[in-house]
């Protein structure tokens, strides 16, 4: 079956066509032109971003790394000891009658110190010396008994038996006073130890017991402490790094490296120096389980007594470096315990750069072991609040710019005092 279609209805149809015809190609006509405004403004914004981020760059202080000859020093908490710090103990029981000397009272070798109660002392020496007049006594006439007996043998008076019980007599006799004299001896000796005196010159310490107070030898607290100041003991610790690096890795003896290191300094307390350099004296052979370092000795001469036992400082040994790469300590921040830098690179872009830095500083600049090499150029402001890692910036300089702002602040004080006239 056929259908037929008029010829009126065709022409509908052909008009119809074009009609759809012309709406796509205009639709289409439409898109183009949107695509290409488009494209034309991303292109116009993203120049205008770029030209943005231009105007916008910093202009940071920056400095070419390169090496230098530094003079560097490494300090470490140091005690100070006295050369010889006796601590002065009582040898006998008694209260302390007398107290002859003072804190801090300057003392000679053999000076009196203390005086302990005497009383029994000198009774316990009476009666000994009683006992040794007594037995004295006893051997003379033992003596006397001995000899007539001998004689009385010698004539074949009394027998053999009654002589030998007569040199008996005499022999425990002297046995006795020999004991008497040692007992004499010893209340003696006591008696001595009432009068506590100084076992060598030195410097008083503190003194906690004073008259009437009762010494005794198994006080815990000694009467005081004699120290010898003429020379002081600064004792301080080094790592067993320190060690390492001190021998090298054990390839050079620690005695020849102690005698070649430089003289050391100390600084006291309220931060002044002290004006006699000191010597590091030994480093103890053992390193301590607990705190991983040997202690070390440095000797000072202490010949005004400046120095006290017990006092506290920093010992600060000097580093010299001939080649060493230097950057400020403000070029760097921390992140996850390390160091790191921002590098310019050739497009002026900030790289963040890790490095690894020695142990040794003064609280301003850093020497860098690893990470920089001579010529890299890193920024040293801005670091922690005006810079990001990748960030554009307008390099300067960092001399430059001091002397740009130099000659501002000159600048700008004379103008203020051309105002003022």
């Amino acid at each position: 079956m056929s259908i037929y279609i008029k010829p009126t209805e065709k022409i509908n149809n052909r008009e119809n066509n074009k009609k759809v015809m012309k709406r796509l190609n205009a639709n289409k006509a439409t898109a183009t032109l949107m695509a290409v405004a488009l494209v034309t403004l991303a292109s116009c914004s993203g120049s205008a971003d770029q030209a943005a981020m231009q105007q916008q760059a910093p202009t940071i202080a920056t400095q070419t790394v390169a090496y230098s000859p530094i003079d560097l020093a490494s300090s470490y908490p140091a005690t100070i000891k006295g050369k010889t710090d006796i601590e002065i103990r009582p040898q006998v029981s008694g209260f302390i009658t007398k107290v002859l000397v003072d804190e801090g009272q300057k003392v000679q070798k053999g000076q009196t110190l203390f005086i302990l109660d005497q009383v029994q002392y000198q009774a316990a020496v009476d009666q000994a010396t009683a006992a040794v007049n007594a037995a004295q006594t006893t051997v003379q006439s033992a003596q006397m008994t001995a000899d007539q007996k001998q004689a009385l043998f010698d004539k074949n008076i009394i027998s053999e038996y009654e002589n030998q019980l007569a040199k008996n007599d005499l022999a425990n006799a002297k046995s006795n006073l020999a004991t008497a004299n040692a007992a004499l001896t010893s209340a003696k000796k006591n008696l001595a130890y009432t009068v506590v005196t100084a076992p060598s010159a030195g410097v008083i310490g503190s003194i906690p017991f004073r008259e009437g107070s009762l010494a005794s030898p198994s006080m815990m607290q000694p009467l005081t402490t004699v120290s010898d100041n003429s020379q002081v003991y600064a004792y301080f610790s080094l790592t067993e790094k320190d060690i390492l690096d001190m021998t090298e890795n054990g390839t050079k003896s620690l005695d020849q490296q102690i005698s070649e290191m430089p003289a050391v300094k100390l600084q006291l307390a309220d931060g002044s120096i002290y004006s006699i350099e000191g010597k590091i004296a030994t480093v103890s052979g053992v390193i301590g389980t607990g705190t991983g370092a040997a202690t070390v000795r440095a000797l000072f001469n202490n010949p005004n007594g400046m120095l006290r036992s017990g006092s506290t400082g920093q010992i600060i040994i000097p580093v010299h470096e001939e080649q060493a790469l230097v950057i400020p300590q403000k070029a760097t921040f921390e992140l996850q315990d390390r160091k790191f830098v921002y590098v310019v690179n050739d497009s002026n872009m900030i790289i963040s750069t890790p490095i690894t830095i020695s142990k040794v500083d003064d609280g301003k600049i850093y020497i860098v072991t690893s990470g920089l090499e001579p010529g890299n150029v890193i920024a040293v402001e801005g670091v922690g609040n005006v810079l990001r890692p990748n960030m554009t910036i307008v390099p300067i300089d960092a001399a430059e710019k001091a002397a740009q702002q130099a000659a501002q602040a000159q600048a700008q004080a004379q103008a203020a005092g051309q105002k003022q006239q």
